[in-house]
Parts: C-alpha cells; sequence; structure tokens
C-alpha cells in the first residue's frame, strides 16, 4: 500500500514555474533545533544519527498515547500545485498536510522518501505541513522535508516582518558558554522563532525569549544579537548588541562520573576496598544523607555525619585513589529537603556536609510526594543547591529524579524548569529510568527517557544537543527492579556503551551492595535476583567515560 501511495504520488508533476523553492525553514534540522518545527508531547528532538542527509535529522519518541506529531506552519499561495516529500525511517510513519493528502510507510529499518502532492485552495494563504509516527511503534526519524512549490507573496499572504527583539541581556555566563534573554516581538501573524548571531554568524534558533549560547573559548570577548522570524520566513531587524567576555577556564576537564550507589545502613555492604580493586571503580554515590533532627545531617537519621563507618568506608575509597558524592534524600526516611524550615537553612546543612569531607560533588536524590511532587520543596532545594554552589567554587551539584519512558514527568519538568527560572546552574539532571511498571524493553525505554530528558533541557535552556547530554545523568538499578524488570549486564553494558557514545556526565545504578548473583533470589537488598559474576554491573559502570 505505502508502495503504491509513492508511485502515484510521484506521478504527479510540479507545476512548471521559475518561483518552485522549497519553503519549509529548516527542513533538514541542520540548524540543531526544531525550530520552527512544533512537536506534540514534547516528543521531538534534533539528533545527529541516524540521518539521511546533512548532520542532523528528526526523532520522533513516540509513545502508546502520543504519535510524537511534528509540524510546521508556513505561507502559501492560494489555488497553487505544491509536492511535499521527505526521508523517513521506522515504522508506520506519516507525512501529510493538515486537511489534505497525506502518505506513509508500513515499516523501514533505512530511510526511504515520502511523497504527495496537493492544491491549495482558492483562498488559502497557509499550509501546516506534519510528519508523524504511530502509537506504540518506536521513534522514527525524518530528514530533508520539502515543500516544493511558489513562497507565499500576493493576494493577502504575510509580508510583514515582525518588530525587534528589544531588550537582550547576558544572565549568565561560565568559561564556555553564555546565557541570554530578550523582550519578545510582536507581529501581525505570529512569531514562530528567534535566531541569535555571535557577530555576523547564526549560532542558535529557539522558540522562546531565552538561550544559551555555548562551545565557547574561555576570557574571550563575544558580541551577540537577535532577530525575530515569522512562519512566512519575514525577519525582524536586529536587537540590541550585547557584549560578553567569558569567564576563564579552570583548567580541567568536563566533569564525567561513573558512581554506582553504596549504602552502609543497608543490604549486607561489600568491602570498598575489595570492590575497588577488583572492578577499577573510583566513585561512589554514598547513601543516604537524611535529617537526624532539627535540620541537622547523619547518614540514614542515625549515623554520625563523622566518625563513623562511613567516614572510614570514605577513607578507604580516597586511600584507594577514588571519591564519594553524598546522596541526599532517596524514596523514605526525614530527608532534610522537606525538613528544613528554608532555603538557607537547607543550604546550611549541605555545607556541613561538604565541610565535613571536602567535597567536588553533592547529588538530592529527590523522590516522593514530600519533595518530589511538592513544587515549594523543589524550589527550596533548587535554590539551596545555588547557594551553595555559589559559596564553594567547583562544586558540583547533581539532581536526580523519576522519568517516565518517555522523559520528564510532569514534576520532573517542572523540577527542570524552576531551576531555569532560579539560575539553580544545575550541573546534571539525573534521571532512574526503572520502576516505569511495565518496561520490559530496559535498553530501549532508557534510551528513549533520557532523550526525552535531552529534548526537555534543550527547550528549557536553548542547549544544543551536546550542551544537553553533557548536564544529563542515568542511573539505572541493576538485576531486577522493584517491579520485576530485568536489567541484565548485556543491557547494562549497551546502555553503558550508549551514554559513552553521546558523552552524557553521569552514570550510576542502585546498588553495589545488589551486584552478586542470586538467580531466582527476588528483589533483595543484597544480590540482584539474577544470574551474574559478582561485581559484574560496577565493573561495566567503571567502563563509563563520557
Amino acid at each position: 500500500m505505502g508502495s503504491a501511495a509513492l508511485a502515484l504520488a510521484g506521478a504527479i508533476a510540479l507545476p512548471a514555474t521559475a518561483q518552485a523553492a522549497n519553503v519549509l525553514t529548516n527542513p533538514g534540522f541542520e540548524s540543531g533545533t526544531l525550530s520552527p518545527w512544533s512537536c506534540t508531547g514534547n516528543l521531538g528532538s534534533v539528533v545527529s544519527s541516524p540521518v539521511h542527509g546533512g548532520s542532523k535529522s528528526l526523532a520522533g519518541a513516540v509513545s502508546s498515547s502520543d504519535n510524537a506529531r511534528c509540524s510546521q506552519t508556513v505561507s502559501v499561495q492560494p489555488n497553487t500545485a505544491y509536492t511535499l516529500s521527505g526521508w523517513v525511517r521506522g515504522s508506520y510513519v506519516y507525512l501529510g498536510v493538515d486537511g489534505g493528502a497525506s502518505t506513509w510507510t508500513s515499516s523501514t529499518s533505512a530511510y526511504s522518501p515520502l511523497s504527495v502532492s496537493f492544491t491549495t485552495g482558492a483562498s488559502q494563504t497557509s499550509a501546516t505541513i506534519y510528519v508523524h509516527g504511530w502509537y506504540a511503534q518506536g521513534t522514527y526519524y525524518a530528514d530533508d522535508i520539502s515543500l516544493d512549490g511558489p513562497g507565499g507573496g500576493g493576494g493577502g499572504s504575510d509580508t510583514q516582518a515582525p518588530s525587534a527583539p528589544s531588550g537582550l541581556t547576558s544572565t549568565g555566563k561560565t568559561s564556555s558558554s553564555v546565557s541570554l534573554s530578550w523582550n519578545a516581538s510582536t507581529d501581525n501573524v505570529g512569531v514562530t522563532a528567534y535566531d541569535i548571531y555571535r557577530g555576523s554568524t547564526q549560532v542558535l534558533s529557539v522558540a522562546g525569549t531565552s538561550a544559551t549560547v555555548s562551545g565557547l573559548s574561555p576570557s574571550t570577548g563575544y558580541t551577540f544579537s537577535v532577530k525575530a522570524r515569522d512562519a512566512a520566513g519575514n525577519v525582524s531587524a536586529s536587537s540590541n548588541p550585547v557584549s560578553v567576555t567569558t569567564n576563564a577556564g579552570s583548567g580541567g576537564t568536563t566533569f564525567k562520573q561513573a558512581a554506582p550507589y553504596l549504602y552502609e545502613g543497608w543490604g549486607d555492604p561489600p568491602n570498598v576496598s575489595t570492590v575497588m580493586s577488583s572492578t577499577g571503580v573510583k566513585w561512589f554515590t554514598m547513601a543516604f544523607m537524611l535529617d537526624g533532627g532539627g535540620c541537622n545531617p547523619m547518614w540514614d537519621s542515625t549515623r554520625p555525619l563523622t566518625g563513623g563507618v562511613d567516614q572510614t568506608v570514605i577513607n578507604q575509597v580516597r586511600s584507594a585513589g577514588g571519591d564519594i558524592v553524598p546522596s541526599f534524600g532517596g524514596w523514605q526516611g526525614s530527608k532534610l529537603g522537606a525538613n528544613c524550615s528554608s532555603a538557607g537553612a537547607l543550604a546550611g546543612a549541605l555545607q556541613k556536609v561538604v565541610d565535613a569531607y571536602s567535597l567536588k560533588a553533592i547529588d538530592m536524590d529527590i523522590e516522593n510526594t514530600d519533595e518530589f511532587e511538592n513544587e515549594a520543596v523543589q524550589a527550596r532545594i533548587l535554590t539551596a543547591l545555588k547557594t551553595v554552589k555559589a559559596a564553594n567554587p567547583g562544586l558540583k551539584t547533581i539532581v536526580t529524579f523519576g522519568t517516565s519512558t518517555t522523559g520528564p514527568t510532569y514534576y520532573g519538568n517542572r523540577l527542570i524548569e524552576q531551576a531555569k527560572s532560579l539560575g539553580a546552574d544545575i550541573d546534571v539532571f539525573t534521571i532512574m529510568p526503572f520502576d516505569f511498571g511495565g518496561g520490559s524493553d530496559m535498553y530501549g525505554n532508557t534510551v528513549n527517557a533520557t532523550e526525552g530528558l535531552k529534548a526537555k533541557l534543550k527547550s528549557t535552556f536553548g542547549w544544543d544537543d551536546a550542551t544537553a547530554y553533557a548536564h544529563i545523568g542515568i542511573s539505572g538499578m541493576n538485576g531486577l527492579s522493584d517491579q520485576q524488570e530485568n536489567t541484565t549486564p548485556a543491557i547494562w553494558t549497551q546502555i553503558r556503551d550508549w551514554a559513552n557514545s553521546h558523552h552524557i556526565a553521569r552514570l550510576a545504578y542502585w546498588a553495589v551492595n545488589r551486584d552478586r548473583p542470586c538467580p531466582g533470589g527476588g528483589v533483595v537488598s543484597n544480590c540482584s535476583g539474577i544470574s551474574q559474576s559478582t561485581w559484574q554491573f560496577t565493573s561495566i559502570t567503571a567502563g563509563f567515560t563520557g
């Protein structure tokens, strides 16, 4: 059926006209952003593989309830023939125009062409082009989409450019990035994108009124400006310029961390020196720093901050050339984020731990209704992290939270949005891709969840793919999860390899205590419930380099 549709579409010729051209903007996604395409459910993202042409393509992470429809509205001329074409890859991928013709392919493991022709109505001046997959059929890819025909012109078409963006200012900077914001432009129809220029070179295109330009050099001056664009391709005059000099470089490397969880209060804690010598792992995420009463940090609410078994283990890790990041919070217990009365009090508690162990990083494991599903507590945690990071130059801040199979949930999205609005400057957003409920494809679901997180980070912060990946962590669960999902050593190796190839920041799992075999043993604290070799997941994790 798909082949027949292709043959029929191919037989319909575009009317000969010297004006014929591709009237779509960003047709091959080479800008590195979706704009001006818009995708349902936040399920579209720009990827670097697989591509048909150039270096970028569109990935639509369909779910069981959303077909990841991505669309773009353009100006057209009335009563005029157009041909829509593109290259797609995946199961049941559709290409069409709203209210008009469409075509599809049933399944393809390589890029295949789709094409369909249509004629606009007698008074039609705009058309919405779309591509989408089909429910629960897996991620689809699309590239080099073209709408061939004359652009909108005459007969009531949109020729008015938006007003120039105003109030361009820098809202933050690092040694390699500058964050910008500006006031929205106005337009007689509607602004669809803002193009950011570094000097005379366009470097980014976003839908909102803020962006972060990455990949810059330390201690270097740059001048930025912004122009607005509408669906007809009309471009505004330039905003005011703003000049920014990036911070001096630290001389260090990009933050990367392979740090499986280790818990001294549960699950027959292993000898950490044995684990390190057997696997090569250097970092551990130490669980859990909780409230011992009065906003006072203690291990598990019961063990002393210093001088106990946890400090002994930390000393052993450091004497073997490694280090730890404490994890504050978790699923249960008396948590500092929920119990400290203010962001200032919480920052004080975090600072006690930073001082006690001269920490290089801290992790806030934000879960359950008391922290994750409480927006005021989310804001308290993020504000405290911002405070502590400002007081401790070089300290890396990590937030860890649950996810759906397609990316952050409502509260995960809210956490990311609050991090942006508060200027928290979080280094790593780590998702826990397990306990999905029926998540049998643990590799596919982990990748899709991470891609969903990447898309949210890009749309919220204005980052490109590489910058978004560099702010992402994955924290899995070895063997059987609480919901009987099974992450085998082979699957964890796949996830590790994917994490390396996409250069994410952090890889962890729950937990080293469980990194021992017990096939048929179920979900228990001191083994994985599956067949494996001792410390196998830790060895795999140690191979994460980012």
